[in-house]
């Protein structure tokens, strides 16, 4: 299996870059250090905004224009998905709380968020009020997540402490989707998006953010 394609290597405007999501124009990145979500221009590559977030901000998509993100919240670190307004900041009564009050990395699909639980090796379709619609099994843990047309692309590893981590793709028509790696990841990679043409993931642990061509 090959590697992935690195198209740019960019240093993160912040140490731990852990979640991260396209809006069509913007990029979007939480920070697992500082708990806060970064708006960032792709081509200059500055920060156009800073959010505090109201926990860890482990996993994030887009529905509408708007950020989703999955935090982990309290002492307990309670896991519940929360609502970024884009110029205002957090709405403070959106919440959905996580199947289980677990889950790391999210996506959606037009209709329904997804959230990925690592360690249960299974992505979950989910409706407003976080009832599991749909239980999707992956034969890997799961680190990274984005939804594009039908396709959910996920990044995947049998072993965190290792760096085989692979792209991984199924296809959310079937009933029973096949998974398929599609690419070696040679580094411990958090999160995943799409812009329509490249993807973008996170190398969390050198503080970096890498942009990787598509594979197919």
């Amino acid at each position: 299996m090959n590697p992935i394609q690195e198209l740019r290597r960019l240093q993160s405007p912040v140490p731990k870059p852990q979640s991260i999501a396209w809006d069509g124009t913007t990029l979007w990145m939480g920070s697992r250090q500082t708990r806060s979500i970064y708006a960032i221009d792709p081509v200059a590559w500055t920060v156009k905004s800073e959010t505090p977030a109201p926990g860890t901000p482990w996993g994030m998509t887009i529905v509408h224009g708007e950020p989703r993100v999955l935090c982990g919240e309290t002492a307990d670190d309670l896991r519940i998905i929360r609502r970024l307004i884009p110029g205002q900041g957090f709405d403070p009564v959106f919440a959905i709380p996580c199947p289980d009050d677990t889950g790391s990395q999210l996506g959606f699909d037009g209709q329904r968020l997804h959230v990925s639980q690592w360690y249960r090796q299974r992505v979950l379709a989910i409706d407003a009020d976080g009832t599991v619609q749909r239980i999707i099994p992956v034969p890997h843990q799961i680190c990274g997540q984005v939804i594009s047309g039908h396709w959910l692309y996920l990044v995947t590893t049998d072993d965190e402490e290792t760096t085989d981590y692979w792209l991984t793709r199924l296809d959310l028509r079937e009933e029973n989707p096949k998974s398929e790696d599609l690419a070696r990841i040679p580094f411990a990679a958090r999160a995943l998006t799409f812009d329509g043409t490249h993807f973008w993931t996170n190398h969390r642990e050198q503080n970096e953010i890498v942009c990787f061509k598509n594979p197919i």
